[in-house]
């Protein structure tokens, strides 16, 4: 897979690109991250990308222009023009299915917004899919970026060593149950001890207590995905 991220911050995603598991997937071909600077695609002899809104207002949008000009120019870059994200608070709430669709994909551009967001002929002309990873403000989108770039890598083939890992997460599977308890070594800890079922060798009794265990921390953590009423 191929994932383009556009930004004004590439040099944000350095550790992160090559840190632990992802930077291994990269080292190891199982997934190529390209970084690119929309301020590459400003004009003028300050590469001004941003201005102040139409109407009076806080802050600076980005203009459409510069962002308009370096997606087209990356999706030119291979043969598939990809699966075009842009980032921000208005998209749909991402979850584990939506990060599962995205995996599918063969590459994905993420657009990464910055300031007060996007002037709206942005989204207009290129029509992405717009993805929000929750409500609340984040300065931009690469953090955004990075949380879909790191959820969708460990789904791909490889990635994690053992996929029955990413099969066994929260959230994956029909269910979507969140994950329940866990434990290792010692099996006491300041007088908690690791519950018998775990130590009994009973792999049908584990399975159940597990999947039970599971159930609870949906209802505890997540009590709209079991709730009778959900609308």
């Amino acid at each position: 897979m191929r994932i383009d991220i556009l930004t004004l911050f590439p040099e944000m995603f350095t550790g992160f690109l090559d840190g632990s598991l992802l930077g291994e997937a990269r080292r190891a071909r199982l997934i190529d991250v390209c970084l690119t600077n929309i301020r590459d695609f400003a004009e003028g002899v300050h590469r001004q990308v941003d201005d102040r809104p139409y109407g009076g207002g806080p802050g600076m949008l980005l203009m459409p222009g510069p962002v308009v000009s370096c997606v087209e120019a990356v999706q030119q870059q291979a043969d598939a023009p990809g699966h075009l994200v842009m980032l921000t608070p208005g998209g749909r709430r991402l979850d584990q299915a939506g990060v599962e669709e995205l995996a599918r994909k063969q590459r994905i551009v993420l657009v990464c917004g910055r300031y007060e967001g996007f002037d709206d002929r942005v989204r207009e002309t290129l029509q992405p899919d717009e993805i929000s990873i929750g409500d609340y403000v984040l300065s931009g989108g690469e953090v955004a970026a990075m949380v879909i770039v790191d959820a969708v890598a460990r789904l791909l083939p490889g990635v994690l060593g053992d996929e029955e890992s990413a099969r066994q997460d929260s959230f994956s599977g029909a269910d979507r149950l969140v994950e329940g308890p866990q434990y290792t070594r010692p099996r006491e800890f300041r007088g908690l001890r690791v519950p018998d079922v775990l130590l009994s060798g009973d792999h049908g009794r584990i399975a159940t207590w597990r999947h039970e265990q599971a159930v609870d921390a949906t209802r505890r953590r997540v009590p709209a995905n079991l709730s009778p009423n959900r609308s």
